[in-house]
């Protein structure tokens, strides 16, 4: 059985089979709405249902959703499955057709470790392909054993004469094993992308915050760099929150953005600092010094990428705060030894 899917405010429509979520369904015609994770844990995909009932496989496990917004009529697209004809208020994602997912083969073309747990890998793709990607997305590493590892690209699209990756070590995980034990120089992986909603909307006017946990920073540091190229005059802020100074890798880059830069401010901001980083900076969580400078964050657009607890806590607190759920972004990166890519 086949629904009718009306999109709010558009009026595009589509049909959706009750046994497909209503993230592919839409794909399958061409329309892209948001989505990051598209596995429910970052709840990048939330869309208000204004008409019509869904269901879930599992509709105890839905991390993306609290039960307040699920009280409310909001749902999760990448989860929910039509039980009617629906209507949806969620704003489309306007992507030009060279920008659709295409698998390929890339060659590691360089290996640089960048503190005690970050890893660049550089990828080179055939001399006959190139990959145009909004500044922000990410990629899928489809591994031998066919599993995907999703990780975002931490390089503009001005600058791609190469893929580079910013890989975090975990313990166990097939993947980074892999990288930090016996990749070599020369080995070919296999390339799905570019994917993801989670990337500057050029198109506007508002003073932009970006919040970064830990490797968050790689997709930010594509869009902070974009953001430089093309000369956007809005005012950009970088909170960066990790545990140590030894996390801040490539620490000096976003210093000198400050310093070149009169519309970048940055603020990097350590959750638990060591005796022998003698900080002098910002402590606790990124999200209280975030809103201890800005109480009223209700003009700002706000892009979070990191860990889902920390984005969670930022979209909470932010939104309590004033800020319009519409002017918030995110990714939110999932680690664990199955999955040990950005999601």
């Amino acid at each position: 059985m086949a629904y009718t899917i009306r999109l709010e405010p558009s009026g595009h429509q589509f049909s959706a089979r009750a046994d497909e979520n209503l993230l592919d369904a839409a794909a399958r015609h061409g329309l892209t709405l948001p989505y990051g994770c598209r596995n429910g844990q970052c709840g990048s995909c939330k869309a208000r249902l204004r008409d019509g009932r869904v269901a879930y496989p599992d509709p105890e496990a839905l991390p993306g959703l609290t039960a307040d917004e699920l009280q409310a009529g909001y749902a999760l697209l990448c989860q929910a499955r039509p039980a009617s004809d629906l209507a949806l208020e969620v704003s489309e994602i306007q992507t030009a057709d060279g920008l659709r997912p295409q698998r390929f083969a890339a060659r590691v073309a360089g290996l640089e470790r960048l503190n005690h747990d970050v890893m660049r890998v550089q990828l080179q793709l055939p001399r006959d392909r190139r990959l145009p990607f909004f500044a922000g997305q990410y990629i899928d590493i489809v591994t031998r054993s066919g599993h995907r590892r999703a990780f975002s690209l931490a390089n503009p699209p001005h600058d791609d004469r190469t893929i580079d990756l910013h890989v975090r070590y975990v313990a166990g995980g097939e993947f980074t094993e892999h990288v930090f034990n016996r990749m070599r120089v020369g080995e070919v992986l296999q390339v799905d992308g570019p994917r993801g909603t989670f990337f500057l909307r050029e198109q506007g006017s508002a003073p932009v915050l970006l919040v970064a946990g830990g490797t968050g920073f790689a997709p930010v540091k594509a869009i902070l760099e974009h953001a430089f190229h093309v000369g956007l005059e809005r005012p950009l802020q970088l909170y960066w929150g990790v545990r140590a100074v030894r996390d801040l890798y490539l620490a000096a880059l976003p210093e000198r953005w400050a310093r070149e830069h009169a519309n970048f401010g940055y603020v990097p901001v350590l959750s638990e600092p060591r005796p022998e980083d003698a900080w002098g900076g910002r402590t606790g969580f990124v999200h209280e010094a975030l809103l201890a400078d800005h109480p009223d964050p209700a003009a700002f657009e706000v892009y979070a990428c990191g860990p889902p607890v920390m984005v969670k806590a930022v979209h909470a607190a932010l939104t309590a705060a004033g800020l319009p759920p519409a002017r918030f972004f995110s990714d939110a990166f999932e680690f664990g030894a199955l999955s040990d890519g950005k999601k």
